[in-house]
């Protein structure tokens, strides 16, 4: 397949073409997780946390509260793939064997060196749960944390117990974990639909496939970690390849073969020339897990800057990558306040060779973007950095909140609780 084939299919295997045009409120939501199996889950709020910035991107009028609202109705759950991720609540039996963040031998001595503590932990559980670990005295314990040092042993029994499926997370607040047994959380008819362990394996490598769209065979970065060992990995992925999930295919310009889902064939062999709209991706939206694709396809340079010390960035702290029908053109640095009702655009940096006044249809695609972003962030206004005075003249929206277009049908459903600086 051409470059340009690929780039389309992808941003249209993502609900990205246009950009959040599923409607249908917390339906919607469900069909992405559907397709892309997972989401990463990220506390960081400042633009928005990460699984709202994934599902901001492709769902109309999104509200955080659907998301919300179907972890209540335990149509989503929270678990280890990649990295901390919601997944559909159907897909548990396929999750129930887990790596956990260090390893299930980790997990497996933590639970035994702390086994008091952990008999402790887990019947007051029962009787009194859900609970957080803010609910039980600190204890001390053998295991250690990431830096070598003593970790309250609770938090260890907490994570190990939900590594193992013994319990898991009942809600959120704030950022505060709340646990409960399993047995009160899913269905018992999904607790006792058993999968081999091998199957579960093949599931959770076959989702990452999913969640990416075209990844080659040994991924990018730590796209497969917490599966397996790398030797079982490529068996699994053989398993996979002979079974019919994923095909091989090449792809102009790029090394070695892609795997794709083999239901998303269809779309591969006639991706749809995208609209001209926007969208804000998040840094840990999978369609930015594999650089080397980006750089290659979209010619874009993306690195997660979020550790670096400022010195180093050349972007910035949170950053979001601005996509504009099948291209990578810019990057957005916005903070919401909420106590202040504004979203501050530290900056905006565009891709050299991208002039955003002379895109056809980027101008009124940008708006739009910012427009559904202000709704998003629950804000007022916007408030542009100094030296974006061109941006802001360029992008005015002319009008506050108050006065943004009606949101469509899903956002009105009912929800509980490299390079250049901008210039003109």
């Amino acid at each position: 397949m051409t470059a340009e084939a690929a780039r389309r299919f992808l941003v249209a295997r993502h609900f990205l073409a246009p950009a959040r045009s599923l409607a249908g409120g917390p339906g919607a939501v469900l069909e992405v997780f559907r397709r892309l199996g997972s989401i990463q889950f990220d506390p960081l709020a400042v633009a928005g946390r990460n699984h709202d910035l994934v599902l901001h991107a492709r769902v109309a009028g999104y509200e955080p509260a659907w998301c919300d609202l179907l972890y209540e109705r335990r149509e989503l759950f929270e678990t280890t793939n990649k990295a901390l991720s919601f997944i559909p609540a159907s897909e548990f039996p396929w999750f129930r064997t887990s790596w956990g963040r260090k390893g299930p031998r980790f997990h497996a001595d933590a639970l035994a060196e702390n086994a008091d503590v952990a008999a402790r932990v887990l019947e007051r559980l029962r009787s009194e749960g859900p609970l957080s670990s803010a609910d039980f005295e600190r204890e001390s314990g053998r295991t250690k944390d990431w830096f070598g040092m003593p970790e309250n042993a609770v938090r260890s029994v907490l994570e190990a117990y939900t590594v193992t499926g013994v319990i898991g997370l009942a809600r959120r607040e704030g950022n505060l974990r709340y646990y409960d047994v399993i047995e009160r959380l899913l269905p018992a008819e999904l607790l006792a639909h058993e999968v081999p362990e091998r199957e579960q394996l093949r599931h959770k490598l076959l989702s990452r496939y999913r969640a990416h769209g075209l990844l080659g065979p040994g991924g990018a970065g730590g796209t497969f970690a917490r599966i397996a060992d790398p030797p079982e990995r490529n068996e699994l992925r053989k398993e996979l390849l002979e079974l019919g999930a994923l095909v091989p295919v090449e792809v102009e310009g790029m090394r070695g073969k892609r795997l794709v889902v083999a239901e998303e064939l269809a779309l591969l062999e006639a991706p749809p020339e995208p609209p001209p709209s926007v969208a804000f991706l998040a840094p840990f939206d999978s369609l930015m897990w594999d650089t080397a694709l980006l750089a290659s396809l979209f010619d874009f340079e993306f690195v997660w800057e979020g550790f670096f010390p400022p010195a180093k960035r050349r972007w910035g702290w949170y950053v979001l990558p601005i996509l504009f029908g099948d291209r990578l053109v810019g990057r957005l640095e916005p903070r919401i306040e909420r106590d202040e009702g504004v979203v501050r655009v530290l900056n905006v940096w565009w891709e050299a060779g991208f002039a955003p006044g002379r895109a056809a249809g980027f101008v009124e695609a940008m708006r739009e973007a910012l427009g559904a972003y202000l709704r998003f962030a629950g804000a007022e206004r916007f408030e542009w950095g100094p030296h974006l005075a061109a941006e802001k003249r360029r992008f005015a929206l002319g009008f506050d909140r108050a006065e943004l277009p009606a949101p469509g049908p899903a956002a009105r459903a009912p929800s509980p609780r490299r390079r250049r600086r901008a210039r003109g």
